[in-house]
């Protein structure tokens, strides 16, 4: 009898471990076949914009990277006086260059302190060129300019019309060697399609009046 119930209770040990071994095996599995999570959106840097012949001007931010150099590379604020600041060389121009220009001069300045440095400028936020909505709109006020915004996509940006906009007699206020000019815009034959000329490419400083 009493080998008997030895014989038992080795059986019942036996019955508990297996369960228990193989339940560790299926979790090990798991966990080596659980996914890597993926980047979130926000951790890559999305350019403000694509243009090649974007020049760069006051107030916009930039990303300055160099290829594994993580020290030197930095997101900078372009200054009031249009230069930046960067590790090894202090103030550098960036105001009336373009991005690939200023990547240009960055990395020969850089020459000095890094081996075949390679730079990439990216304008992530634009905030110099701006043009300026007034009058029966929802929401007036400043607006970056993106390159090839035209009257029409300006006045997306601002919410639409009020019931009081006088929509046939909208302008643009331009000022071209220290005088005013005025392009009217009637905004019933532009998207009508009746007068496509008058909706022109903005340049920075334009202001748009909705009367």
């Amino acid at each position: 009898m009493f080998k008997a119930r030895q014989f038992y209770l080795a059986v019942f040990l036996v019955l508990a471990v297996v369960p228990a071994k193989a339940q560790g095996t299926t979790d090990s599995h798991q966990t080596a076949q659980s996914p890597v999570p993926a980047m979130p959106d926000d951790a890559v840097k999305k350019p403000a914009t694509t243009d090649p012949n974007y020049v760069i001007g006051a107030q916009d931010v930039l990303d300055i990277n160099v290829w594994k150099e993580p020290d030197v590379s930095r997101i900078v604020p372009v200054r009031p006086d249009g230069k930046i600041s960067l590790p090894l060389l202090n103030d550098v121009q960036a105001a009336g260059l373009t991005p690939a220009q200023l990547a240009a001069q960055v990395t020969e300045s850089l020459k000095k302190y890094v081996t075949s440095p390679q730079v990439t400028v990216i304008v992530t936020t634009i905030n110099s060129q701006r043009v300026y909505i007034l009058g029966e709109v929802t929401r007036p006020g400043a607006f970056p300019l993106l390159p090839g915004m035209s009257v029409l996509q300006a006045l997306s940006s601002a919410g639409g019309f009020t019931q009081f906009a006088k929509v046939k007699s909208i302008f643009v206020r331009r000022i071209e060697n220290g005088k005013e000019a005025k392009y009217p815009f009637n905004y019933r034959e532009v998207i009508n399609g009746k007068r496509p000329e008058q909706d022109i490419l903005l340049k920075a400083g334009d202001t748009i009046v909705v009367p």
